[in-house]
């Protein structure tokens, strides 16, 4: 077996990679700039050398490969030294394709929101069907503990990210995969930093609906326009729509409906072509859940697992971490950590939590890290987004480039800025009071504040 060095190491998909390098037996080590959990805790346990920074000494000379994730671009010093020795050098979706996907039938989770959460939910579910499938997510399954394996069965689930694979290679990641089901749960305009509008995402996606096979099948959110026109450029697989049944839609509106028996989502009937299949109940909250859930249903049909055989095994279903995870409570205040990173995912997030809580106050502390967020893509989307909350606590750091300040006067509720992570825990200590609800929310590290703040409740 070979010894691989993979840079980008703390990467949710990169660390998925290292992770089932290290399963099928090399010697993986890795270097990323920011280290922090859970990601570097999983492969600290899997024997995983990681290095802080991207200095040339960090490559260990005996590495036979090189793994470059797509967050390092020419100029970056490991980067350059790779190329100047002439060592050899891929990207981890063509490393996947190469060296775990063939002869497993694959099932890729696409869409701008829900990859995650769906893709840990069909994992789940063809597990408890007894078909051991390997998989990678995009974080840490909380009911397997990792966020990748190989797995023994014939599937293989994948979160299939619309992000470019390296950057030599600006392709978007999932048309290495070449799936035989493919999900496409929703479409919306995101990555400003690469894509200029809402058709090059679209053009993406129809290059990942170009590799489904017709004997596969396209599980499709029947409410979405966006996937509606991407079809609408050519498709040659069986499409099966799935949606939301709302009052007054017949059980046979989507080939797939599911039908709201709690308002928070946490219960849900389930309807393929108009026939009851049964109901999940589950400690998932929101809307976007319930069609997440759905969608993943589907696909185990698409593979041959009866959705009736495993709906029951949702009640104890416990999702991906930082997905609305519950970190802790302190004088009467429940503190989450969440993976949010775009105004739609923000609002239905909080409506499901809204839904549960009923009129008990909800905080949140929102961080602007993605790139789309950073370079104000999704600024006049931000202010409704957060309607649900009562008071936000905005991270409004000095490199930011667009005015915070502006959105935070158009919040429904309470709003301030603060400067730093520092600051913000410090506010948000001042605000928060019994029977609160505080959300963190952040698609990167938040300086550790989440837990920082529990530490300072508690005290």
């Amino acid at each position: 077996m070979s010894k691989l060095h993979i840079l980008g190491i703390c990467g949710t998909f990169m660390g998925g990679v290292a992770a089932l390098a290290r399963e099928r037996g090399h010697t993986v080590e890795g270097s990323d700039q920011s280290v922090y959990p859970p990601m570097s805790t999983q492969l600290e346990s899997l024997g995983i050398a990681l290095r802080q920074g991207y200095t040339p000494e960090n490559i260990s000379p005996d590495c036979d490969e090189i793994v470059i994730g797509n967050a390092l671009s020419r100029g970056n010093p490991a980067v350059e030294y790779v190329l100047d020795r002439g060592l050899h050098y891929t990207s981890g979706a063509a490393w996947l394709r190469e060296y775990v996907l063939p002869g497993r039938d694959t099932l890729a989770v696409a869409g701008t929101h829900g990859k995650t959460t769906t893709t840990t939910i069909l994992g789940f579910l063809l597990d408890r069907a007894g078909r051991d499938p390997g998989f990678l997510i995009g974080g840490v399954a909380e009911d397997f503990g990792v966020s990748a394996r190989l797995g023994s069965g014939r599937e293989f689930v994948v979160e299939a990210d619309e992000y470019d694979t390296a950057f030599f290679d600006k392709r978007s990641k999932f048309v290495h995969y070449r799936p035989l089901v493919a999900i496409l749960n929703n479409l919306e305009y995101d990555h400003a930093d690469i894509f200029p509008d809402v058709a090059a995402i679209q053009r993406q996606f129809h290059h990942l609906v170009r590799t489904v096979p017709g004997r596969g099948r396209l599980i499709v959110n029947g409410e979405d326009a966006r996937l509606d026109e991407v079809l609408a450029m050519g498709c040659w697989t069986p499409v099966e729509r799935f949606g939301l049944l709302r009052e007054g839609m017949a059980d046979d509106a989507f080939h797939w409906g599911a039908r709201l028996i709690e308002a928070d989502g946490s219960a849900f009937a389930v309807y393929r072509a108009g026939e009851h299949l049964g109901d999940v109940r589950w400690p998932m909250l929101g809307l976007h859940n319930v069609l997440n859930g759905l969608a993943a249903l589907a696909a185990c049909a698409a593979v041959g697992v009866e959705p009736a055989q495993v709906m029951p095994a949702l009640a104890a279903f416990r999702s991906v971490k930082r997905r609305l995870e519950v970190i802790g409570a302190a004088h009467g205040v429940t503190v989450y950590d969440d993976f949010a990173h775009h105004p739609t995912a923000i609002r239905t997030t909080l409506e499901g939590l809204r839904a549960k809580v009923g009129t008990a106050r909800i905080v949140v502390a929102m961080e602007p890290r993605s790139n789309s967020m950073r370079l104000g893509a999704h600024a006049d989307a931000l202010a409704p987004s957060l309607d649900a909350a009562d008071a936000v606590v905005f991270l409004h750091r000095p490199e930011l480039s667009w005015d915070a300040a502006k959105v935070m006067a158009h919040v429904r509720g309470e709003a301030r800025t603060a400067p730093t992570a520092d600051s913000l825990i410090a506010t948000l200590r001042a605000l928060a009071r019994e029977g609160d609800h505080v959300v963190f929310m952040s698609n990167g590290g938040f300086d550790g504040a989440p837990r920082r703040f529990l530490a300072r409740l508690a005290e």
